[in-house]
Formats: structure tokens, sequence, C-alpha cells
């Protein structure tokens, strides 16, 4: 069974920095595309950063020049968290298109990382 297991979420001061990452396990064949999402309270979850097996990356205009996501290995990604802001804190999820040994594709989630950035 797939799984995607975050860590390296806490609590940072603004201005500090954080580093995410993200292990997929389990049955693959190939991961597509990796990405990171996030959703504070009372709002909707958001893309932060992707990237693909080929390493095309793509940011949030508001992680831009701050936030930098890279894939460690074929089943690992991280997230480079730079300059943090209070506005950054959230609840960080690892997604990933994955596809299965055996065949067939599917979108998968992470459990979820929190990140709190104080002022």
């Amino acid at each position: 069974q797939v799984q995607l297991v975050e860590s390296g979420g806490g609590l940072v001061q603004a201005g500090g920095s954080l580093r995410l990452s993200c292990v997929a396990s389990g049955g693959i064949f190939s991961i597509r595309r990796m990405g990171w999402y996030r959703q504070a309270p009372g709002k909707q979850r958001e893309l932060v950063a992707e990237i693909t097996s080929g390493g095309i990356t793509n940011y949030a205009d508001s992680v831009k020049g701050r936030f930098s996501i890279s894939r460690d290995s074929a089943k690992t990604v991280s997230l480079q968290m730079n300059s943090l802001k209070p506005e950054d804190t959230a609840a960080y999820y690892c997604n990933g298109d994955i596809v299965r040994l055996g065949g067939g594709a599917q979108n998968y989630w992470g459990q979820g990382t929190q990140v709190t950035v104080s002022a």
C-alpha cells in the first residue's frame, strides 16, 4: 500500500527556516509528480510547490524566492522554507501522483505536518 509520510514541521520564529521531507513507500513503480500543499485554519488547501519527475518546478507566488522544492531521491521530496512569515503557519501536506506496481495511477496524500511561525 502506497504511503506518504511527512516530517520536519515545528515551531519557528519569523525569519527562520524549516525543512520538510516526504518519503513515499509501498508498491511504487514510478512517481510522476510530488508537491506540497498547505491549509491554514478556516482556509482552503492551497498548492505551495510541486516538482515533476523531470525536475520542473512550480511555486505559489506567495513563497517564490523563499521556498525551494527538491527531489532528494526517486521517492523523497523536500521543501526548504526560508524567511518564514507568520502567514506561512499551516498544516503542510505532501501529495504525489504515483504509478503503482502492477499498473494504475493514483493521487496520494500524506497525513500532514504542522508548521507554526511566531511573530
